[in-house]
């Protein structure tokens, strides 16, 4: 195996000091058979600028960048399932075209790394709904 392909690969931007100490103090660790007892389903609801407004076991949301987020779970989520899509933060209305890819934040255990995109498929500030699942 090469050099480069033993490395894992990350296009995520690193995670500042505060982000990791943040999800530190949070943090509930997983056992070694997966999930502690407590695992259930997390959500977040974020508005494009990077504000958690709602969920459940969300403790913290951000923006990074254009169309980059992240959010903070209280648990382990990293052998978790991520369904995020884009959405309006209220409860009526209808949300602007895009989508929306989600992965495991690299370096942090219990939050979710969050891309949105327009319906061209460029970065774009987008407010979405996310569900983890454990």
């Amino acid at each position: 195996m090469s050099e480069s392909a033993s490395k894992i690969p990350t296009d995520q931007p690193p995670a500042s000091a505060e982000t990791i100490e943040r999800a530190r103090v949070a943090l509930v660790p997983a056992t070694f058979a997966g999930m502690p007892p407590t695992a259930q389903v997390f959500w977040a609801v974020v508005e494009a600028s990077g504000v958690l407004i709602r969920g459940f076991g969300a403790v913290a949301a951000s923006k990074i960048a254009v169309g980059q987020y992240e959010v903070v779970f209280s648990h382990d989520v990293s052998r978790s399932a991520f369904v995020g899509n884009t959405g309006l933060t209220g409860s009526l209305g209808v949300a602007p075209s895009g989508y929306v890819t989600v992965v495991g934040r690299f370096g942090v255990p219990n939050a979710v790394f969050v891309e949105t995109f327009n319906a061209a498929g460029n970065f774009s500030d987008r407010a979405f709904h996310l569900v983890v699942a454990s």
